[in-house]
């Protein structure tokens, strides 16, 4: 598929997909006038990228942890060093810190609610 129908079936800009390619996160081949063609499989590949963003990954990061989310067969990829596995817990660490001080921002947030509305 062309960057346009992967960028519509995905509700990804093309200029993120063309970021996505320079940063070696998703792979097109090139028709002969240059085009970029997209795998079927490129549309989830999108997906899976876009909700590692939204986790907070950069993509470096991102980068590191595609080819170890499962090979073809659907088992661990032989790429998941100790190393990235350390790294990728270090971020869901930083994802939970993240998630309690939220968690007590809108508790602060409730009682000034509360008490506001009491007058």
């Amino acid at each position: 598929m062309r960057i346009g129908e992967l960028a519509r079936r995905t509700n990804v800009s093309e200029r993120s997909l063309r970021y996505y390619e320079k940063q070696g996160l998703l792979a097109a081949e090139r028709t002969p006038g240059g085009h970029r063609e997209y795998a079927e499989a490129a549309v989830d590949r999108v997906v899976r990228i876009q909700e590692l963003f939204a986790a907070g990954l950069c993509s470096s990061k991102i980068a590191q942890l595609l080819p170890c989310m499962r090979d073809a067969d659907g088992g661990p990829s032989v790429v998941a060093t100790p190393r990235l596995v350390a790294d990728l817990s270090a971020e869901r660490a930083r994802i939970d810190r993240m998630i309690a001080d939220l968690l007590r921002s809108r508790d602060t947030l409730d009682e000034v609610i509360e008490a506001a509305a009491r007058g």
